[in-house]
Parts: C-alpha cells; sequence; structure tokens
C-alpha cells in the first residue's frame, strides 16, 4: 500500500517588518531652522546699507541654497509623514518638539521673500512675484495654524511643567511676525485700491498677533531664568530666539511703512512712518540688550564644555531679523549708528552661519545627525 507523506506544519513567527526610510524616522521639524538661517543671510545681505563688489551675487547664491534646501527638506519631511506616521505623531504630541512646526511657515516665507529680494536677478521679476505670491500664502496659512494649534496642544495635551519654559515656545508665536515682515514685498504688485490697503492692514494685523502673543510668552520664559536658573548647555543658543519677535517686528514697521503711501490714504501712510520709528527704536535697544544677556550665557555654556546641537541654528535667523530692522531704521533715519550696526550684527550673523552649516555638514556626513 502506497503511504502519502505528509508534512507537519510549522508555526513561524512572522518577521517584523522593518521601516522603510529609516534615516528619516528622526528628521524633525526643527530642521526647518537650515532654510530659516540661510535664507536671512540673503535677504539680510541684499539690504545692507553698505554693498560690496560681489555680495549681491553671493546672496543669489545663498538664496538659491536655501530654495533648494527647502526643496529636499519638505521632500524628506513628507516621507517621514508617510512612513513614520507613529513618530510624526509623537512629535505633535511632545511640548519640546511641538513648536518647531512654526519654523515650516517661516521657512516658506523666508526663502518666498528671498525670491523678490535676490531670486528676482535669476528668474526674473514675473515669477519671482508668482513664487513669493504662492510661498507667502502657504506660509502665512500655516503660521496662523500653527500659532492656534501649538499653543492649544499645550494647554490640553501637553504636561509642561514651569521648568520646561523655553524660548523655544515662541516660534509658532513668530510665524505671523514674519508674514507681517515679508508681506509689503508683495504690496506694490497688487492692483492699486482696497487689495494693496487689505495686505497691508493684514500684515499690521498679523504684527499685533504675533506682538500680543509674545509680550504673553516672554515673562513665562525669563521668570524661569531668574527661578530655576540657566537652560542646559545645548539649548543656550535658543536664548536667542527671544530676538525674532525684536528684529522681526522692527522690520515689519519699517517695511510697512515703505509701501504704505502707495497702499493707504496720506494721513495714515504719514503716521506709519512716524511709529515705525517711535516702535523700532526702543525695541531695538532692547533687542541689543537681550544680545548681551544671551552672549554671555552662550560664552558661559561653551567655556562649560557646549558641543554642536541643532540649536546652533538659533543663532541665525534671529539675529539676521534684527540685521534687517537695523538696516529699516537707518534708511527711516538717515542715522549712520544704525548703518553700522547693521553691518556689525551682519558680520555676527555670517559668523554664526558658517558655524552652525559647517557642523551640520559635518554631523550628516558622519551620520550621526539623524540617528535618534
Amino acid at each position: 500500500m502506497a503511504t502519502t507523506l505528509v508534512r507537519p506544519r510549522t508555526h513561524t513567527t512572522p518577521a517584523v517588518r522593518a521601516h522603510k526610510a529609516p534615516a528619516l524616522r528622526h528628521l524633525g521639524p526643527n530642521w526647518y531652522a537650515c532654510v530659516m538661517g540661510t535664507a536671512i543671510v540673503a535677504n539680510a545681505g541684499a539690504t545692507l546699507p553698505y554693498q560690496l563688489p560681489g555680495q549681491r551675487v553671493a546672496c543669489q547664491l545663498l538664496w538659491a541654497l536655501s530654495a533648494i534646501l527647502l526643496a529636499a527638506l519638505l521632500t524628506a519631511r513628507a516621507g517621514h509623514w508617510l512612513h513614520h506616521r507613529d513618530q510624526a505623531r509623537a512629535h505633535l504630541l511632545d511640548p519640546a518638539v511641538a513648536p518647531f512646526y512654526g519654523c515650516l511657515a517661516m521657512a516658506l516665507l523666508a526663502v518666498g521673500g528671498g525670491t523678490l529680494i535676490v531670486g528676482k536677478d535669476l528668474i526674473g521679476t514675473g515669477a519671482a512675484v508668482a513664487v513669493d505670491a504662492v510661498l507667502f500664502t502657504t506660509g502665512t496659512v500655516i503660521g496662523l495654524v500653527m500659532a492656534v494649534a501649538v499653543p492649544y496642544l499645550m494647554v490640553v495635551r501637553h504636561k509642561v511643567e514651569p521648568q520646561q519654559a523655553t524660548p523655544v515656545w515662541l516660534l509658532p508665536l513668530v510665524a505671523p511676525m514674519v508674514s507681517a515682515a515679508l508681506g509689503p514685498l508683495l504690496i506694490p504688485h497688487l492692483p492699486a485700491g482696497q487689495p494693496r490697503e487689505t495686505l497691508l492692514l493684514a500684515c499690521y494685523a498679523m504684527f499685533g498677533i504675533s506682538l500680543l502673543a509674545t509680550l504673553l510668552m516672554l515673562p513665562l520664559i525669563f521668570g524661569r531664568l531668574i527661578v530655576v536658573g540657566p537652560l542646559p548647555p545645548a539649548l543656550t543658543p535658543t536664548l536667542f530666539l527671544v530676538l525674532g519677535p525684536l528684529g522681526q517686528s522692527t522690520t515689519a514697521v519699517n517695511q510697512l511703512a515703505d509701501v504704505a503711501p502707495g497702499a493707504i490714504d496720506g494721513t495714515y501712510a504719514g503716521a506709519l512712518g512716524a511709529f515705525a520709528v517711535v516702535y523700532g527704536v526702543p525695541v531695538m535697544g532692547f533687542a541689543l540688550l537681550w544680545l548681551a544677556l544671551a552672549t554671555a550665557m552662550l560664552v558661559r555654556a561653551a567655556r562649560g564644555g557646549m558641543g554642536f546641537a541643532m540649536t546652533w541654528w538659533a543663532l541665525t535667523f534671529p539675529l539676521g531679523t534684527c540685521v534687517t530692522g537695523a538696516a529699516g531704521l537707518a534708511h527711516h533715519t538717515g542715522l549712520t549708528a544704525f548703518a553700522w550696526l547693521a553691518t556689525a550684527l551682519f558680520l555676527g550673523l555670517l559668523t554664526a552661519w558658517l558655524l552652525a552649516a559647517t557642523h551640520t555638514l559635518r554631523g550628516l556626513l558622519s551620520g550621526r545627525l539623524l540617528t535618534g
């Protein structure tokens, strides 16, 4: 009799599916700070009161680099959400990471503004207006959403302790101020009449949103420093983030005053021009005070052995807004002192960018920056 050989069934444990695109798993929204920091060097350098031969060409190259970085990061972050959605959601629920979603809006806005400031030399004014219109609109919408969503999550979902207060909390609140500062670049390209006046007043409204929200948050941050003590070394560079709303608001009022005569009644335009100086000078004074304090704390942390971290990019964009703010005051007051201040701040910005960019590139090549 023939026999049938029956193979015994074996129960095997299915292999654990490996994550796709593992290099993207720890790519957080804080990486948009690289785009912001690079774009602000181009934008600030092109608007300095003093220009050297070849300076504008260098700014064009930096703008192009920032645009490439933005495209690469948008693609990589899309892959992060696609393949690592659990990690992306965890970022939103982490009070230390969620505020960095404001960087997405500011990266879009900074590159868009740079397109009209220097990018138009390479792609033409018509194309630059179209690109900036898209990036400005997208960045503004995202910025306004994050200005509400992140504080909402901090109130209802995040478990936050007073000692956790850091300047990083300002990031989603500053984004509308960036819109207020860069919106004026588009106003002259709109039809005269209500379209121009609408965008002008919308920028002033976003100026108010960001300024008042910042005034609510700053006491928590400064109070934490006084009561708890210095930030950990890796977070010390984030003290420079306080310069963001200060320098950007000064830039905003000066930029808006420049375009006000062609967008609103002459009586209001004159008042807005005066407001640019009356507001900007005291705020720039406080910015210099905070810059001195933050620099002293940074030197202290460096002496204590502070190593490189992505927080070093916090030294770039906020300092750049002080450059553009000082340059705006130089234009409206005619004072050489503000022109020299803008130049000195720009040299500090350039140094900070070179340090952050060099260490970031080195970290990427060694693979350290994308390993959890």
